[in-house]
């Protein structure tokens, strides 16, 4: 049981009366009869009082103590945190077709007030969001015969049909988000720069060359559907995009195979953190020479929109209006990237008010002052303070974490964020500002609190009079400041080396915490160095993650590089100095089942199959609920063929299993795995960092004994080429 709080001494009056009351025969036996109003148990009572007070007083104690230790510990409350989010900017009139600049802390209004976070030049433009979608089933099925006079005219033999389907349509975020890794054909994300108007192309164009003002930065911004929470800006984790991700723009030219040319952008800003959380990225834009869009229409150009060429628009009135696509694609693999929204001339915002150039106070002389500022949750890094000198004017003084290790000569400062307060030196730890001397801010960036939560489209004016704002998705991570409660319960945590890796269960346990990653399961191999497959190497620590899932069909679920990347930024920070960190992937073992039944009669034969491999594939699964403790296959576990003749024996239906083999692959054949000479049954052995992977599984019924041979279906679309399919067109 947890650890009670005591009190000193939990007696009150009516306690400490009825014990001096129980005293009266002992000590004064004459006294027969100490009614309510005799003098003497009003001498009584008085003092029951005063004792009563006394042990209020000290039971207030461990209260005291624990707060005067926060202070020792030197430890501030934590400051409100500001909500946080992106908006896109719009010309308010079409007529305008040149860039508009917009200064950084420009305020938008709102019922909470915000300011942009970065510069931006908004580009008269505007982008329109497209993917290659997967077609659905029953699109698949209604589409069946558009498909195959496609692949004739095309001359296909392996087709991947894709939907031309627009996101984010009016600026608008999806809840839901889209998927642009998986749910499309090719694994990438397509952005249609276009003019307002048709007649405009031309005015556009010009606005974009580099002769009419420099170089042209478009904003992107972007919002994924996995959000982190607020406190992850201030425990790090900073994961480049630009390594994962490639942005591309079209060019007026074609490649000598006749298809579209790509030119790669420049990535001058990436505030994401590696599409982890809302924010801007910044891409350095070509001049207008280089950039046009590949023919759209299928009376020029038969094969627009097929293969690798921007997915094809058939409606005329955007069509007319394209300059050029920008498109996302990923270089190395990665599983998934669902994005609520994506759009142009966008910028971040959030709930902060700028204060510049105010004389905040002015100096005594005293050692140890303390200066209020105009507000509190300031923004540290925002903050700064000058002090006026006689003969030198204002001179720049620092912010230090503690004012009790400065030297004497140091011009600085001990800055309370959360409380707004300035604390200066004594002369020996810090200098003093000199007597009469004015103390000001030269910036100061301040606010934050659940307020600034604000719901989509409650931001709508910018302090410019030729744009407006759209805010497609909700600001968040808004906190109050932390309260004084709050602050005493983060003292054991501190002490317990809270937020840091030192054992395997704080490996385990931050790696699943780890913000934007969806962590199905962590396994801690201690000593393991993963590039040479050594075990017991002092200092190394291998953290092996597997991504969530909740589909029990093969491939079995494996980290990209992105989640890689963002759980080792996570751990990295809060390991200790000496462990040299990997985190990996899991090696999986490919492995077959060749499973011969005699089925109960009643029983569905189908369905009894069916259920038969469900079970097998569920057992073996690296995830829950698979292996012994339905937490996933042990690491190392070998997989036994008599074991898993229990598991199908336990299905409803079975009256008896007649066989089981199981297969190894090698290379791209299937091969009988090893019999173990002891017991009979087949193994597959496994090193502790691998587990298998259930590929093939073929159940029979009515037969002596298993199939002895497995044969690899064949995979088709790996070549295959993308192609539009709209019914209504063809």
């Amino acid at each position: 049981m947890p650890i009670p709080h005591y009190k000193l001494d939990d007696r009150n009056f009516e306690d400490l009366l009825a014990e001096m009351l129980s005293r009266i025969p002992g000590h004064t036996p004459e006294w027969t009869n100490p009614r309510v109003g005799d003098p003497g148990r009003t001498m009584l009572e008085l003092f029951a009082w005063l004792a009563d007070t006394i042990l209020y007083r000290a039971n207030l104690i461990p209260e005291r103590q624990r707060l005067a230790f926060l202070r020792l510990l030197n430890i501030p409350m934590r400051p409100a945190i500001a909500a946080t989010g992106v908006v896109a900017l719009e010309m308010a009139n079409d007529k305008l077709l040149k860039p508009i600049p917009v200064p950084v802390y420009s305020s938008l209004k709102g019922p909470v007030d915000f300011e942009t976070r970065g510069e931006i030049n908004v580009l008269p433009l505007k982008g329109q969001v497209y993917a290659k979608r997967i077609p659905t089933k029953d699109e698949l099925t209604a589409l069946r015969d558009v498909l195959s006079g496609l692949e004739s005219v095309y001359n296909i033999r392996s087709s991947h049909p894709y939907i031309t389907t627009p996101l984010f349509q009016n600026n608008q975020a999806q809840q839901s988000g889209f998927d642009f890794v998986t749910d499309s054909v090719d694994h990438s994300l397509w952005i249609a720069l276009l003019a307002a108007k048709k007649e405009d192309l031309t005015a556009v164009m010009n606005a974009l060359s580099r002769t009419q003002g420099g170089v042209k930065v478009i904003n992107i911004g972007l919002a994924p559907r996995l959000q982190v929470p607020g406190l992850f800006e201030k425990i790090g984790a900073q994961v480049a995009a630009d390594q994962v991700w490639r942005w591309e723009i079209t060019t007026p030219r074609l490649t000598s195979e006749g298809l579209p040319d790509y030119s790669t952008l420049d990535v001058v800003l990436d505030t994401t953190r590696g599409f982890s959380q809302q924010g801007v990225i910044r891409l350095e834009l070509p001049d207008s020479d280089d950039i046009g869009a590949p023919e759209n229409s299928v009376a020029v150009e038969v094969n627009a929109g097929v293969g690798d060429r921007p997915p094809r628009i058939d409606d005329t009135d955007v069509a007319d209006r394209l300059l050029a696509w920008i498109r996302l694609t990923p270089l190395h693999q990665v599983n998934s990237l669902a994005l609520s929204w994506l759009g142009i001339n966008a910028i971040s915002i959030d709930q902060r008010k700028t204060l510049s150039n105010v004389v905040v106070a002015t100096s005594n002389g005293a050692a140890d002052q303390l200066i209020n500022l105009p507000a509190t949750s300031i923004e540290s890094e925002s903050l700064q303070i000058q002090v006026e000198e006689i003969g030198k004017g204002y001179m720049q003084w620092s912010s230090i974490g503690d004012i009790a290790i400065a030297n004497r000569d140091y011009r600085v400062y001990q800055l309370d964020p959360e409380a707004g307060t300035l604390q200066f030196g004594d002369g020996v730890r810090g200098r003093v500002p000199p007597t009469g001397m004015r103390i000001r801010i030269v910036s100061m960036r301040a606010g934050g609190g659940v307020q600034g939560n604000l719901a989509p489209n409650n931001l709508t004016a910018i302090s410019h009079p030729n744009l407006k704002v759209v805010q497609p998705v909700a600001t968040n991570g808004g906190e109050d400041a932390e309260t004084l409660d709050e602050a005493e319960k983060r003292i054991p945590a501190f002490l317990k080396h809270g937020d840091r890796a030192v054992t395997e269960e704080d490996y385990q346990r931050l790696a699943a915490d780890t913000p934007a990653v969806e962590v199905g399961r962590v396994e801690v191999l201690p000593r393991f160095k993963p590039q040479q497959r050594r075990e017991n190497v002092p200092g190394v620590v291998s953290v092996m993650v597997l991504p969530r899932s909740t589909s029990r069909t093969p491939p079995n679920p494996r980290p990209d590089r992105i989640m890689l990347e963002r759980v080792h930024a996570y751990l990295d920070q809060r390991r200790p100095l000496a462990v040299e960190l990997y985190v990996i992937g899991v090696e999986y073992i490919e492995t077959g089942l060749a499973v011969a039944v005699g089925l109960r009669d009643g029983h569905s034969r189908d369905r009894v199959l069916q259920h038969i491999r469900d079970a097998l594939k569920a057992y073996v699964w690296p995830l829950s609920p698979g292996g012994h403790d339905g937490s996933g296959w042990s690491l190392g576990q070998s997989v036994i063929n008599q074991e898993l003749e229990v598991v199908v024996a336990r299905v409803k239906g079975v009256r008896k299993v007649t066989g089981i083999n199981l297969f190894v692959k090698n290379m791209k054949n299937w091969m009988l795995a090893n019999i173990d000479p002891e017991t009979g049954a087949q193994r597959v052995e496994l090193e502790p960092w691998q587990l298998p992977e259930l590929l093939s599984i073929v159940v029979v019924d009515d037969e002596e004994s298993a199939p002895t041979e497995l044969k690899t279906p064949p995979t088709a679309g790996k070549d295959a080429i993308a192609i539009p399919v709209i019914p209504e067109v063809c």
